[in-house]
């Protein structure tokens, strides 16, 4: 049974009824907000949403999620209301040969909103980790259900050292950001991601001339850099990072060769070292 949501005065709860206020609006990206106390996956919860002909701007907030995913099924877990766990319907109108670039938006928007909020040097690992310099403070999923895309963050806030899933993950509160507080950083990514949206959405998906592109790559930890590539089939790529294209593909150069990756094609980037 979960416990009651003020046992931990250092972990309060989000209020629904707050964040719709600031945050829905006419004419906004936003149409609805709900806050759960637990939950499997808020994916999940979006893409039973969607079958029922959920408008795009849906966003689920989970407290307590017990089957949250990665990419690729690996799991994601955090103590109740110790970080941001939730997810977005979006009804993208630009190509499909362009969509790939949503999860990096959406990673983008949420490594810009830590930076003004909580005021730490966040970077973006290709293709959907959010990085205080080596370890992992948030991650991004996207999944395609018809013709809607639902984008998953899992954000750690106030998660303590011995909380840790892993030992290559961190929180704000590890971190000493200025704010771990969980109200104010949710209204700016929300605020984030759709002002980069609706700028990716009026220029058709140009990642070029919406600006996107290289807002992302100058707060890239992957770009620039000699990588390893795990691919499957126990197959590794190294390399050189050199870019990221118009469809949201890792480009590395190897071997006199340039490789385009996609984050289906991919195990993990890791940096590489001699």
């Amino acid at each position: 049974m979960l416990d009651s949501p003020f046992t931990d005065l250092d972990r309060p709860p989000l209020s629904q009824a707050a964040l719709t206020r600031a945050l829905v609006r006419p004419g906004g990206l936003w149409s609805g907000i709900s806050v759960v106390d637990r939950t499997g996956s808020t994916n999940a919860d979006l893409a039973h949403a969607v079958r029922d002909g959920a408008r795009q701007g849906a966003v689920v907030v989970a407290e307590s999620q017990f089957a949250g995913r990665g990419r690729l099924g690996r799991a994601w877990s955090a103590p109740p209301r110790s970080g941001l766990t939730f997810s977005v319907l979006l009804r993208p109108d630009p190509p499909m040969s362009t969509q790939g670039w949503l999860p990096l938006l959406v990673g983008l928007a949420v490594a810009s909103a830590v930076r003004k909020v909580a005021e730490v040097d966040v970077r973006l690992k290709w293709p959907n980790d959010v990085l205080i310099g080596e370890r992992k403070l948030a991650g991004v999923l996207a999944e395609r259900i018809d013709s809607a895309v639902i984008v998953g963050v899992g954000l750690n806030v106030s998660v303590r050292p011995e909380e840790l899933p892993v030992e290559t993950a961190t929180s704000l509160f590890i971190e000493k950001a200025a704010c771990a507080d969980r109200d104010p950083i949710l209204r700016a990514v929300l605020r984030e991601i759709e002002t980069h949206y609706r700028e990716w959405s009026e220029a058709d998906g140009d990642v070029e001339a919406c600006g996107l592109r290289a807002a992302y790559l100058a707060v890239s930890a992957t770009v620039g850099r000699e990588v390893r590539v795990e691919l499957p089939g126990e197959r590794v790529l190294t390399g050189t990072a050199t870019g990221v294209d118009r469809a949201g593909h890792l480009l590395v150069s190897s071997k006199g060769e340039e490789h385009t990756l996609s984050a289906g094609d991919v195990v993990h980037v890791r940096p590489h070292t001699s």
